[in-house]
């Protein structure tokens, strides 16, 4: 039975649709709360693939964070051991971080549901479900491109939306992971990230309620896709 470990940072921003993917073809799941867990203790080689979820922090943020050292040491192993790593926002930022890349604040957020644009290596990569439609962008930072990596999507807001690193990685800026369903709880968390930007959560829900099923199924096809030739 193969298993999964799931870096979380915040417990709203969880697998989302992915999870009962990984439920119905057999996979275990085990969350690590990064915030509160022992990090010293997690061996991040164990699970056959490790995901690094996304947060309302930045991966440079280490002094106000200290927790965000431990967790870039775990990434770095698992780099480090070429094993199967799946990256969401703010852990596509820490995986950038742990591979010599620059992240830092975009001056603008990118925050609802807008379309991706694939470049010549993301159309084919198993990305190819989502270019038909919007995903969610949630995110106030950027990451430079490692070196060595691919660029596979960019967006009108922010040049560098996924990357390829090797054979057995992937990092996406966006999220096509979240299940629109129980977005209520992320437009109550980042409340106030929300009314500081003056983004309008009404409208946010009623495209969550317009994208939702879509990308649901089109996030779930990208993680089989990505899954059929590494695990």
């Amino acid at each position: 039975m193969p298993s999964v470990a799931v870096i979380r940072h915040v417990v709203f921003e969880d697998l989302g649709v992915w999870h009962p993917w990984f439920e119905a073809n057999g996979w275990t799941v085990d969350y690590v709360d990064a915030p509160v867990a022992d990090l010293g203790a997690v061996d991040p080689l164990a699970p056959d693939l490790l995901i690094v979820l996304g947060g309302p922090i930045g991966a440079y943020q280490h002094d106000r964070y200290p927790f965000l050292v431990e967790e870039l040491k775990l990434i770095e192993r698992r780099l480090g051991a070429e094993r199967p790593l799946l990256a969401v926002c703010l852990g596509a930022q820490l995986v950038a971080t742990a591979l010599g890349a620059r992240v830092g604040r975009m001056g603008h957020k990118e925050i609802g549901f807008a379309p991706i644009a694939l470049t010549e290596a993301g159309r084919r990569s198993a990305l190819v479900p989502l270019a038909e439609g919007p995903v969610l962008h949630w995110h106030g930072d950027q990451f430079d491109l490692p070196e060595g990596a691919s660029l596979l999507a960019s967006s009108a807001l922010c040049p560098h939306q996924a990357f390829a690193w090797g054979e057995q990685v992937l990092a996406l800026q966006f999220h096509a992971e979240t299940d629109c369903a129980t977005l209520e709880s992320w437009l109550v968390g980042h409340a106030a990230e929300l009314a500081q930007a003056g983004f309008d959560v009404a409208e946010i829900r009623a495209d969550a309620r317009r994208y939702g099923a879509d990308l649901a199924k089109a996030g779930r096809e990208m993680l089989a896709l990505w899954l059929a030739e590494r695990i």
